[in-house]
């Protein structure tokens, strides 16, 4: 049976096969690439298929668990702009990001048990928090997108650019709100109401209307560019303070729906 202490090794398999990938799309080695980043996402996959058939139930109650499919998600991410636009640093710094936060979860180990509370027995449990992980890593990549223009790249925009970014942005976007009405059912099923503006939920709620108004400037006839990427990486700054920085904040110790106890 596969345990939490076996994470090192898939961890280390995998990003080796995708530091390959990232080396291979450097070198014009398309095929490489492709193959390297795949393998790589089946091996980190096995383990949280692993896990969740060793836990009886979907590994997404604890950070650490969150954690792990963002690191997955994350060179999903990277090799789905890589595959549509060719961008060859993308692989790269999707990988490094992956890494950090593998990293985290090897230097920050939690409990990774059995036990599943009530509120987490929903139906919609698993669903709502695996499309949210998604969101957040192709929301991330866009977020990398807007790094790179700001402060790495040396020659004007392309309009390709711009429309890469904002096409991340599109699908971060929606299956963010895919995730919230997920979430509002989960809700719903489990205390009886669909929206309760609990701490979680508000920063939920600012994170979506924070990369609406982007979307909504991105259509305005005159902008500035490195607004609009300044834009970016604000609205990923809300996000983690929704994904994680929330458990930090007064307001939500002990009074919010979001913080579990298994008593």
């Amino acid at each position: 049976m596969i345990t939490w202490d076996y994470f090192i090794y898939f961890a280390i398999a995998a990003v080796l096969l995708w530091a390959t990938g990232a080396w291979a799309a450097w070198r014009n080695k398309t095929s490489i690439a492709y193959t390297t980043t795949v393998l790589g996402l089946l091996v980190f996959f096995s383990f949280i298929l692993s896990m969740w058939i060793s836990l009886e139930r979907p590994p997404l109650r604890t950070m650490g668990e969150t954690r792990l499919w963002y690191s997955f998600f994350l060179p999903l991410a990277g090799l789905s702009v890589y595959s549509r636009w060719k961008y060859k640093w993308i692989l790269t710094f999707s990988t490094i990001l992956s890494l950090v936060f593998i990293c985290v979860n090897l230097f920050k180990p939690e409990i990774h048990d059995k036990t599943l509370m009530p509120a987490l027995q929903s139906p919609w449990f698993a669903p709502h928090v695996i499309v949210y992980m998604f969101a957040y890593a192709v929301l991330g990549a866009a977020t990398l997108m807007a790094f790179y223009l700001l402060f790495i790249k040396k020659t004007p925009m392309a309009d390709e650019e711009m429309d890469i970014t904002d096409n991340l942005v599109y699908v971060g976007l929606a299956f963010l709100t895919i995730g919230m009405l997920f979430g509002a059912l989960w809700a719903k099923e489990a205390w009886g109401h669909y929206w309760s503006w609990d701490p979680k939920e508000t920063w939920a709620a600012i994170t979506w209307l924070a990369y609406l108004v982007y979307i909504h400037y991105r259509q305005l006839p005159r902008q500035r560019l490195r607004l609009a990427h300044w834009m970016l990486i604000i609205s990923f700054v809300l996000l983690q303070m929704c994904w994680w920085g929330i458990n930090y904040l007064p307001s939500a110790q002990g009074s919010s729906v979001h913080t579990y106890s298994l008593d």
